[in-house]
């Protein structure tokens, strides 16, 4: 019992920092910016991660296409890793390193936004979409770990959880990004 409450602990220590990180939160509220703009712009959002960050990937691209709190028209948002056959034609082809970036070249537009999400701040496939969005006029908006890694300079929006546990930093990344799914839904759709 004691295991599973350290753990608990440990997890609500993160998001404690994150509480007191006044230029994290002020990065959360600028993606809200960004986002809520793109949409009213009649832009789309455009997700990528790997693994459990692909899945918040999904998760996330589902509140703003699906609904959050509000029945409200669907939003213009994806993750890129859904569709399998291309997913894994461009990796058998070319590299798993450019699953994203040529997608983007492909669908990315001026005002588009990526979301990319990665603990490390250093998935190639990630940083490479981004150096992509960057060509097509598209703001980029970076989930990462501590230090940022690579995607810190990529970025132009970092929202980097002070911690180097991974499930501490997915678990944070989730907050986060509930976060501004909600604030861009009121921004949109106001009561």
């Amino acid at each position: 019992m004691n295991n599973i409450k350290d753990i608990i602990i440990k997890s609500i220590e993160v998001k404690q920092q994150v509480l007191e990180d006044e230029q994290l939160l002020s990065s959360v509220q600028k993606a809200v910016e960004v986002i809520t703009s793109a949409f009213k712009n009649g832009n789309k959002v455009l997700f990528c991660g790997n693994g459990g960050s692909a899945a918040d990937a999904q998760h996330l691209a589902a509140e703003f296409s699906g609904r959050f709190y509000k029945d409200r028209p669907a939003l213009p948002a994806e993750a890129m890793h859904c569709n399998t056959s291309y997913l894994t034609a461009v990796a058998n082809d070319y590299s798993y390193d450019v699953i994203y970036s040529r997608m983007i070249e492909g669908m990315g537009n001026s005002g588009d936004v990526v979301v990319g999400i990665s603990t490390s701040g250093n998935s190639g496939n990630v940083v490479k979409a981004f150096e992509a969005a960057k060509l097509k006029g598209m703001t980029t908006i970076g989930f990462t770990g501590a230090t940022g890694g690579v995607m810190k300079e990529a970025s132009n929006i970092l929202i980097n959880v002070p911690s180097f546990d991974t499930p501490r930093i997915q678990e944070s990344h989730i907050l986060l990004g509930h976060i501004i799914c909600q604030f861009v839904e009121e921004n949109l759709f106001p009561a």
